[in-house]
């Protein structure tokens, strides 16, 4: 049977001229075998009246004449064989319809095709459902921010700590404990560094039996949450997450509950202060924090005292810088000649005392003198300004009323009671 089916396979396709073995099969496997139908189906022309013809007779054969009772049987001739038609041209061959082609290809390629077009219209549904959700929410009429998906995700070590967050206020109760932060470690980190803090690290033991007894009763007593709030950054995790899990390893935890007091070093380094291990009262935690942690707070204070001194420092060098400058460029006017009195600019060096004087536009000058410096120094001051074009004016104080008139030009700063500071109003005289 092998070898027959071979044969009308083999010469299926010589005549139809289709050299796709699978579909020539699936072919003729839809006739049953019949290499003559599955030929006629193929190459058969519908409109050839000797095909309708042929095709009548095999399927409606004529009916025989009835035998007599005594008439002789004679056997049929034996069929003749069937004669082998010529294949057809190449331009009269018809080829398999396109309906064929699609039925017959391999499920694979129909799957992929159809999951394709499926991915693309759930892509576009979620596309316009994240659109028309942020729409929504823009104009107040989605429900509450957390209730649907963030459109913005936070970075996983930031989500984990979040998490941490609500996985504790909504065991131990909102608003009791540390107020831990809700960010990644290297982040805590860097605040507490920039707060002249040290960061409380808590690694949290779900499956730990005193983890809850510990929880309860140590973190969330008020006497240490108010602790650790004041003097450090509490930054927390559990052990079942990515980042609590390499913290205990970093840490070396070999025992829940565990907490431990660091800061940051050089390198990108961690400094370990102190470990605590194991479940601890309440007097007993705030007496170890304490204890190991006084030395590194003064330590800190320290360094933010040499910090702002240091910040101090560099805001004199530039205001120094600065008034130099001024000097230099005052100096250069002053051997540029102007025509004008200007004895004040022998003693910028000295000065000490902070002038504010107001003219009557509304513009403000500031200028420092020395306390030894006489009132006309300040309308010397006035004059090289070249603001005011009016000749005749007074410098006034408002409160107390005081005009420094000509007859306190020849007294001092101090002496005139302008020391060290003073703000005066220039008053033309009509």
């Amino acid at each position: 049977m092998a070898e027959t089916v071979d044969d009308k396979l083999s010469y299926f396709q010589a005549v139809t001229g289709i050299s796709d073995t699978d579909l020539c099969t699936e072919i003729l496997a839809a006739h049953n075998w019949d290499l003559q139908l599955a030929v006629s189906s193929i190459t058969a022309n519908p409109s050839s009246p000797s095909a309708s013809a042929s095709t009548s007779s095999r399927a409606d054969p004529a009916p025989s004449a009835p035998l007599a009772a005594d008439a002789e049987f004679v056997a049929p001739p034996p069929p003749m064989p069937m004669p082998m038609p010529m294949p057809l041209p190449p331009q009269q061959q018809q080829q398999p319809g396109i309906a064929w082609r699609l039925v017959t290809l391999p499920f694979y390629v129909v799957s992929g095709g159809v999951g394709l077009v499926a991915g693309t219209f759930r892509l576009g549904a979620w596309v316009a459902g994240g659109v028309l959700s942020r729409s929504l929410s823009l104009l107040g009429l989605a429900g509450q921010a957390g209730s649907g998906d963030r459109l913005l995700e936070l970075p996983p070590s930031s989500a984990e700590a979040a998490d941490f967050v609500a996985e504790f206020e909504r065991e131990f109760g909102a608003g009791r404990g540390p107020r831990f932060v809700a960010q990644g470690f290297a982040d805590a980190l860097q605040r507490a560094q920039r707060e002249f803090k040290l960061l409380f690290v808590y690694l949290h033991s779900p499956d730990h039996l005193d983890t809850p007894a510990f929880c309860g009763g140590c973190l969330c007593s008020e006497p240490v949450a108010a602790f650790i709030d004041e003097n450090f950054v509490a930054w927390g995790g559990s052990i079942r997450r990515t980042e609590g899990f390499k913290m205990s390893n970093s840490l070396n935890a070999s025992r829940f509950p565990f907490c431990a007091v660091v800061m940051a070093s050089t390198n990108q380094r961690i400094m370990l202060l102190q470990q605590v291990e194991g479940p601890k009262s309440p007097e007993e935690m705030i007496t170890i924090l304490q204890r190991q942690g006084r030395e590194r707070i003064e330590e800190l204070e320290r360094r933010e005292r040499e910090a702002a001194e240091a910040e101090r420092k560099r805001k004199e060098e530039e205001e120094a810088l600065a008034r130099a400058a001024q000097e230099a460029a005052e100096r250069k006017l002053l051997l540029q000649g102007g025509g004008k009195r200007r004895p004040w600019l022998l003693e910028l060096n000295l000065r000490k005392d902070q002038v504010l004087l107001r003219f009557p536009t509304g513009e403000r000058k500031e200028r420092r003198f020395h306390s030894s410096s006489t009132v006309t120094s300040l309308y010397d001051y006035v004059d090289s300004l070249d603001c005011l074009k009016a000749e005749k004016y007074s410098l006034v104080s408002n409160f107390p009323r005081v005009t420094y008139g000509p007859e306190k030009h020849s007294l001092t700063l101090e002496e005139a009671g302008l020391h060290p500071q003073a703000s005066l109003f220039i008053e033309i005289e009509q």
